[in-house]
């Protein structure tokens, strides 16, 4: 990481304002009993709950320069149901990065238990750079938009050659196009916008459900500014070593896949399944190996798609979306079903390419500016081999090279470490089998935080936990932290059901 004096000034003016913000803490606390009083609701666009109201605050695109360019966060509410037992805000954290969380509030009232609803307004927003918050993009032409580009799959050789190039070409478009808002990106200046949003309500402390990349900035939030969190509930939990950050996370689709695969071998065997592939748990891998390899060698044209085929690498993708949820592993078993001359292909799903240039661009962001990669191609190709020996499912994708080798831009800070240093009021809610925040980075989490946490160990498989997989005694366990603010005494393993 880069240590000059530059940085260390730019450093330390960041925490003049850090320490600005505690001396606002007693107004901010006077406007608790009326939530939100400086902000201007209105209705939100879309199809969204009726509750649901939005409003922007505004941030310094560099808090370095707390009184220079300013920029917009969107945020949205549902009041808390039963006013007089409203105990907070619940922030939705969302996932990524470069998910948007603005539409959160909805979701969540649709699946959270009515106790909860009762006693929390439920807050959402489009973190720095995405959606209704002041946007970036990269401007990618739109091959490189296809999931099979943004992912590092390697050639049906082993060969990355068009991997180096695919990332060059991502950095060099995004840092061309993407402007001073994409530079600011990071999951450091994430923490600080909620922290204003949290004053824009008007709110003593916040509590906090943050999901997927949600838990990361959720525990970077709780690292910078412990004394402001109430209630913080992280769900499937991503490994904070402050060394690797989103390296590690790619690296950990590997034993993620491996970890989950099963589940899907086991459905998609069952007996009386319409998208039945195999008659045992134990054909489907060799299956799906053998169907990839072919169709490396031999794709199937698929028109309307991006790439518009079906080739190993489009399955392989097609295979670690679907294991984020039971709901998705026909998405796999059709697939494989075409691929095996068995079904047609089935009509091709393709999102706006307007809202993926946007996502990508936060992605990359955040990916390349929260901490440096290395650089030696020759490091990837040997990394990405032997990942390919070990772990055949995914490939070699996890460890192979990324925009972020790249990127012409040095962190502006190091990334935070999470510590013990706080109060106890963590929760972490994590599935056994995740595919892409696997059990291992949990427990990486859970160690960091020490004292200040517990873990709700769920036996289920997929990526979400509470509220997600109808596992009673987890959802259970993280609504009681919720409505009573008291950890388990220790942690929590629940069975399967």
């Amino acid at each position: 990481m880069p240590n000059t004096k530059s940085n260390l000034k730019r450093a330390a003016a960041v925490a003049a304002v850090a320490a600005l913000s505690l001396t606002a803490l007693p107004a901010a606390a006077a406007a608790a009993d009326r939530p939100g009083q400086g902000l201007a609701w209105t209705s939100c666009q879309g199809t969204v709950d009726p509750r649901q109201q939005c409003a922007t605050v505004t941030v310094p695109l560099d808090y370095a320069d707390p009184h220079g360019e300013q920029i917009t966060i969107a945020v949205s509410r549902i009041r808390a149901a039963k006013p007089d037992e409203r105990h907070g805000v619940l922030l939705t954290i969302p996932g990524g990065p470069g998910g948007s969380g603005l539409n959160l509030p909805t979701s969540a009232a649709r699946h959270l238990p009515q106790s909860v609803l009762d006693r929390f307004d439920l807050v959402g927003f489009d973190p720095r750079g995405v959606g209704r918050s002041t946007p970036v993009g990269c401007g990618l032409d739109t091959p490189d938009l296809a999931m099979v580009k943004l992912r590092p799959w390697p050639a049906a050789d082993g060969s990355i050659d068009e991997n180096l190039a695919t990332a060059r070409r991502v950095a060099e478009t995004c840092a061309r196009n993407g402007g001073p808002v994409l530079r600011s990106i990071s999951t450091r200046n994430e923490a600080r916008d909620i922290d204003r949003v949290r004053q824009a309500l008007g709110e003593r402390r916040l509590s906090a459900w943050g999901t997927s990349y949600g838990t990361y900035a959720g525990a970077v939030y709780a690292t910078m500014f412990p004394g402001r969190t109430d209630r913080v509930v992280l769900d499937s939990n991503d490994d904070p070593d402050p060394s690797r950050v989103e390296r590690g996370w790619l690296a950990n689709f590997g034993p993620g896949a491996e970890d989950r695969f099963p589940d899907f071998a086991k459905w998609a065997s069952a007996p009386g399944n319409p998208d039945r592939v195999a008659d045992s748990p134990e054909e489907v891998r060799p299956l799906f190996l053998d169907l990839a390899a072919r169709l490396d060698r031999a794709p199937l044209p698929w028109p309307g798609a991006n790439p518009a085929e079906l080739n190993g690498n489009v399955l392989r993708e097609t295979m670690l979306q679907s294991l984020y949820a039971d709901a998705k592993f026909p998405d796999l078993a059709r697939l494989m079903l075409a691929g095996l001359g068995r079904r047609p292909l089935p009509a091709p799903v393709t999102p706006p390419e307007q809202a993926v240039q946007n996502t990508i661009a936060v992605s990359v962001g955040t990916l390349c500016n929260d901490v440096a990669w290395p650089t030696d191609p020759a490091a990837y190709a040997r990394d990405t081999a032997a990942e390919r020996a070990a772990r055949p499912l995914t490939a070699g994708m996890p460890v192979n090279v990324m925009p972020c080798a790249f990127w012409p831009f040095k962190p502006a800070e190091p990334p935070t470490r999470v510590t013990s240093r706080g109060p106890a009021n963590v929760l972490l809610a994590q599935n056994l089998r995740d595919p892409a925040t696997p059990y291992q980075g949990a427990l990486k989490l859970r160690e960091a935080f020490g004292p200040r946490a517990r873990m709700v160990s769920i036996d289920s498989g997929g990526h979400d936990a509470y509220a997600a997989n109808g596992n009673a005694c987890g959802d259970a366990a993280v609504t009681a932290f919720l409505l009573t603010g008291r950890l388990p005494a220790e942690d929590v393993t629940c069975p399967a059901g």
